[in-house]
C-alpha cells in the first residue's frame, strides 16, 4: 500500500473532509466515553451510532442528556431525542449537534460488529512510552590526562594576572627647517664676480604725418 503524504493546506483539508467516502466520514463521528465506561470497556473513544445516550458538554445546550435518535453523515451532525426549537410559525425542529461536542454515557451494543471493535480495541497492546537511557560511556585515558592539566594551569593563571602595561605615546618631532645655500654668483677666470650690463633702451621711432597734398 502506498503511503499518502500528510496534506496541511486548509483547502484541500476541507476539500478532502466534505468529499470524502462513507467508511471515512464514519471516523469524524468519534466522540470520548465516560470515566465508568473507559473502566468497564477499556477504550477513551468511539465512534457514536443511533441508540447511544450521550451527554452535551459544550454549547448553548450544555448539560443536556438524550438518546441519538439519527446521524446525518453527510453534513456531520447528530439528532438527541428531547432537544428540540421552535421556528416562527411554531413548528418543532431537532436541533443539530456535532459529535465532538458530547461524550457517550450508554453504548448501544446491539450490533455483534461493534462489540467486535470493542474487543479489537481492548486487545490492542498500549506502546511503551518509557524510553531505555544508555549509560554513559567512559572517558578516555588521553582526555582524563588533559582535564588534569587543564585544572593545574588554571589556578596559575588566576593567582597571577598580567597586567597590561600603558601605551607609551609617541613624541611627535618638530620638523627642522632647512636652508636651502644661495645660488653662487657666477665667477670669472679670476675668482671675482662678474658684473652684469644693463640692458639697452630701445629706440622709438616717431611716425612723420604726411602734409595735406604733399610730394
Amino acid at each position: 500500500m502506498q503511503a499518502t503524504k500528510r496534506v496541511t493546506k486548509p483547502t484541500k483539508q476541507r476539500k478532502l473532509l466534505y468529499q470524502a467516502p462513507d467508511h471515512i466520514r464514519y471516523k469524524h463521528f468519534g466522540a470520548a466515553l465516560s470515566s465508568k465506561l473507559k473502566v468497564t470497556h477499556g477504550v477513551n473513544a468511539l465512534p457514536v451510532r443511533s441508540g447511544d445516550t450521550v451527554k452535551i458538554m459544550r454549547g448553548d445546550h450544555k448539560g443536556f442528556e438524550g438518546k441519538i435518535t439519527r446521524v446525518d453523515r453527510q453534513e456531520y451532525r447528530i439528532f438527541v431525542e428531547g432537544l428540540t426549537s421552535e421556528k416562527v410559525d411554531g413548528t418543532a425542529f431537532f436541533v443539530p449537534i456535532h459529535p465532538s461536542k458530547v461524550m457517550i454515557t450508554n453504548l448501544n451494543l446491539e450490533d455483534k460488529w461493534r462489540k467486535a471493535i470493542l474487543e479489537r480495541k481492548r486487545a490492542r497492546p498500549e506502546k511503551a512510552k518509557t524510553v531505555e537511557k544508555k549509560p554513559p560511556k567512559a572517558p578516555s585515558k588521553i582526555v582524563e590526562e588533559v582535564k588534569e592539566e587543564v585544572v593545574e594551569e588554571k589556578p596559575a593563571l588566576e593567582e597571577a594576572p598580567k597586567e597590561k602595561k600603558p601605551k607609551a605615546k609617541r613624541k611627535k618631532t618638530a620638523k627642522v627647517a632647512t636652508e636651502k645655500p644661495a645660488k653662487k654668483a657666477t665667477e670669472t677666470k679670476e675668482g671675482k664676480p662678474k658684473a652684469k650690463k644693463p640692458r639697452a633702451k630701445r629706440k622709438t621711432t616717431k611716425k612723420t604725418e604726411k602734409t595735406e597734398g604733399g610730394a
